[in-house]
């Protein structure tokens, strides 16, 4: 790490109590004493007590001694100390820091600075735990004894393990589409409060399959303690059809529901099926949380991942961990089992490109760094020749390799419209833990690109695949890719890739289906094995196309079949061409709307990092009762519902370019009025004139907007199905595609269809 190294065992000694493991997001006290070393600390000297940027723990405030993170800091000889809780004032990874400056005095060797987080000596309940598991969560203490500002850390410094709470969310997980006598596994878990997997559970989970039989399920599946999953092995659906498996308590409560399942006849194994993948995370090698080695083990056996990458910023990837990443990526790969991918987040800033994820085929490959800033270690500078600053470069030095490139969203944005390879970047990330990004689906389209749509992590808390954001800025559950390929290899991956053959979803596993059909022969254009080729892409004949293909087609119509099997209830289904929405879809009519009115709001403030937007705020009913109210894409406990009564609902709520809302239960269809208040936006309406088309308030900033509308009160229809002619563009591309919204606010984006005028 880029902090002197001078002489750390003469800066002193630190210790904590407790220090024994703790529950994630518990409240907590500890008291952490660092003894100054042979130096002392001079006056205007200082410590810090810094902590990774992912964490959540906290926050340490020093005003009010009754509430939650009140902390106290005090000097064994009286000194004036001067303490502030800072956020990105310390170089990375240990953004978050307790800054102690020692004013109008000094430390002699031996004194002691005394800081106990979550003080409860006067009524405070504590400190907030991180919200997810650490295996050595770090108080990392770092001294300016000279009073320099040239920081130094401790030989040692305080850790703690912070472990999952009990299970109260179960989750059962299964393939989308697989072939008939295909063996699959099932596997279930139980988050905690903060969606960790626990392993304080012990119970016998009962299965019943609703749909075509399941052989070799097991009427009864044991979920041991000290275990994070249960999985039931050996699966097969023997007949075509779908399926979906009931996990009942013993006492017949129904804890979960599968995702769907479906199994087609292939006898050929030539068609493709479904492999779920999170090719985009960290570890803490990088920004992330533990190892890479756990980073990967938790997608595959806690988040039932078929496919995963590891993504850490290049600036940080030395060239001995980058050596352990591609060794870590060929001992976990398991043609027919699991597909793990070797890569790095090229993060570079938004100026000279911005975030790109770069999957090599293979193990061996260069990686070209956006720049070095964060490599102290001289040895790895000698490749400094092969670095890429900006996006331009990237793709120069990419061009032939056997690799491909996907535009993402995070601190850094990707700017697709600065820089684009047709061969190489073949994707952009429409959804991640840090939110919803459509506008760089749109830059695409705008600019005439042919890429997928992905949907990934970009996880920091050491939980690739089953993703949350805990209680810190991230807006959204992480996002899934579902790849479609003939078989669960790297090639076959990478084939998807390269043709878009893949759809995105906010995290859940809807199973989708998108075709056209043409009534003349089209040509499919197929893509070359590495890209930045000069060679015009080869060509096949066709009258089927699914998603990612670039067809060139003599029709002026084509037809459109789209298929839907959600997780959960379907609200609607739209369909694009190109920018335009040109339909949408209900599985339900205007006379089966209820009493449930929906209020949504979506958005954020701008594409770059500081893009979440606060919805806090109340909404008032006037002639009429609320019922009930709940609300949906609330990823963090303390937001949410906050205060509710017959008339009025209080909340806490945020997105980063997704949305959120809140269901209300009217105790009359059509009576009385609503009026709404948040920081962007008041919208009043007459309760009578909200139905299924949604009443849109603008809220400035990015895509910002409230939207009102009605429901049925308890919409069931999981499936929905959909054919309809397609009028193509005159001239230029026509792209296709879908993007389905569930009752519960996950979403899926299909991969585009490009038909091009022959």
């Amino acid at each position: 790490m880029p902090y002197s190294h001078y002489r750390p065992e003469l800066m002193g000694s630190a210790t904590l109590e407790p220090s024994a493991p703790v529950e994630a997001g518990s409240y907590q006290s500890f008291t952490l004493v660092y003894a100054a070393g042979p130096f002392g600390v001079d006056d205007t000297g200082s410590i810090k007590i810094g902590f990774r940027f992912a964490t959540d723990f906290g926050p340490v405030q020093f005003d009010d001694p009754k509430a939650p993170g009140y902390t106290t800091v005090e000097a064994s000889n009286g000194a004036t100390l001067e303490t502030r809780w800072e956020f990105k004032r310390n170089i990375r990874p240990w953004s978050r820091s307790l800054y102690i400056g020692v004013m109008k005095h000094f430390l002699k060797p031996g004194d002691t600075i005394t800081i106990r987080f979550g003080d409860r000596r006067q009524g405070s309940p504590g400190i907030r735990m991180q919200t997810f598991c650490e295996n050595e969560f770090e108080f990392r203490v770092l001294t300016d004894v000279i009073a320099t500002y040239d920081y130094v850390a401790l030989p040692e410094s305080p850790q703690i393990a912070i472990l999952p709470g009990p299970g109260i969310d179960w989750h059962a997980v299964m393939p989308t589409l697989v072939r008939t006598g295909a063996v699959f596994r099932l596997g279930i878990k139980a988050n905690d409060a903060w969606g960790n997997p626990s392993d304080l559970m012990h119970q016998t989970l009962h299965l019943a399959v609703e749909g075509a039989a399941v052989s070799g399920l097991p009427a009864t599946l044991a979920f041991r303690k000290g275990e994070f999953a249960a999985v039931a092995d050996g699966l097969t659906l023997p007949e075509p059809g779908e399926a979906v498996v009931a996990v009942r308590d013993e006492a017949g409560n129904l804890l979960c529901r599968s995702n769907p399942i479906r199994a087609i006849a292939d006898p050929n194994k030539q068609a493709l099926v479904h492999f779920w993948g999170d090719t985009h995370g960290q570890s803490n090698e990088t920004l992330g949380t533990n190892d890479a080695r756990d980073y990967m083990l938790f997608g595959r056996d806690r988040a039932f991942l078929d496919v995963m990458g590891h993504q850490g910023n290049d600036f940080q990837i030395t060239g001995s961990f980058w050596k352990e990443l591609n060794a870590l990526t060929a001992e976990l790969d398991r043609p027919g089992e699991f597909v793990c991918i070797p890569g790095y987040e090229w993060s570079a800033n938004t100026a000279v490109g911005g975030d790109r994820n770069v999957h090599y085929r293979r193990e061996g490959e260069a990686i070209h760094r956006s720049s070095h800033a964060q490599i102290a270690d001289p040895g790895d500078m000698v490749d400094e020749a092969s670095d890429a600053h900006t996006a331009h470069d990237l793709f120069d030095k990419l061009t032939g390799k056997d690799c491909v490139v996907m535009a993402h969203v995070g601190g850094r944005y990707a700017d697709i419209t600065f820089a684009h390879d047709n061969d190489l970047e073949t994707a952009v990330e429409v959804h991640s833990d840090w939110g919803t990004f459509e506008w760089i689906v749109w830059d695409a389209l705008e600019k005439g690109y042919r890429v997928g749509i992905v949907g990934n992590s970009d996880g920091h808390k050491g939980r690739p695949g089953a993703s949350y954001p805990g209680a810190s800025f991230f807006g959204s559950q992480g996002g899934l890719t579902c790849f479609l390929a003939p078989r669960l290899d790297r090639d076959a991956i990478f084939q998807s890739m390269r043709r878009r053959r893949h759809y995105a979803t906010t995290g859940n596993r809807m199973l989708l289906d998108v075709r056209i059909t043409t009534q003349s022969e089209a040509d499919v254009e197929l893509p070359n094995q590495a890209g930045g080729s000069d060679a015009p892409p080869p060509r096949t004949p066709t009258r089927r196309l699914i998603m990612g293909d670039i067809a060139h087609v003599t029709d002026t119509k084509v037809t459109l079949d789209v298929g839907v099997v959600g997780s959960a209830a379907i609200e609607r289904l739209d369909i694009f061409r190109g920018r335009e929405m040109i339909d949408t879809i209900r599985p339900y009519s205007p006379d089966q709307l209820g009493k449930r009115l929906r209020i949504t709001f979506e958005g954020a403030e701008y594409r770059g990092r500081a893009r979440t937007t606060v919805w806090d705020g109340s909404m008032k009913v006037t002639g009429n009762t609320i019922a009930q109210a709940t609300m949906f894409n609330n990823w963090n406990i303390d937001r949410g519902i906050r205060s509710q009564s017959q008339d009025e609902v209080r909340w806490k709520a945020v997105t980063t370019g997704n949305y959120c809302g809140i269901d209300l239960w009217l105790d009359d269809a059509a009576s009385g009025a609503i009026s709404i208040d948040t920081p962007h936006a008041r919208a009043s309406l007459d309760i009578s004139a909200v139905g299924l088309e949604e009443t849109v308030f603008e809220a400035g900033g990015l895509e910002r907007k409230i939207k009102v509308y009605r429901l049925p009160d308890a919409p069931a229809q999981e499936r929905l199905q959909h054919t309809m002619k397609i009028q193509l563009n005159q001239t230029g591309d026509t792209p296709v595609f879908v993007r389905v919204t569930q009752i519960d606010g996950h979403r899926a984006w299909s991969s585009p269809i490009y038909l091009v005028p022959k």
